[in-house]
């Protein structure tokens, strides 16, 4: 269980988060009928959408790889 292991944490994070992949929101905001005053909306906070869901990533990775180097705790 991830909760529990940086590691598995590291790996899941890589392969897939939890967050819808921008890519595929993306593709559902394509796939959705919208007016001209929606879809610029809609656009403006996909573009934030992206820059935080980059930064996010970073941030975390940047935590999980510093606990997977550390020495994990006896039970």
């Amino acid at each position: 269980m991830y909760h529990y292991d940086p590691e598995v944490a590291l790996e899941e994070l890589r392969d897939e988060a939890v967050l819808p992949h921008p890519i595929h929101l993306r593709d559902m905001i394509l796939r959705t009928k919208l007016d001209v005053a929606g879809a610029l909306d809609l656009n403006r906070e996909f573009q934030e959408y992206l820059a935080q869901f980059g930064e996010v990533q970073k941030l975390a990775r940047g935590i999980l790889e510093r606990l997977a180097a550390g020495v994990r705790k006896a039970s």
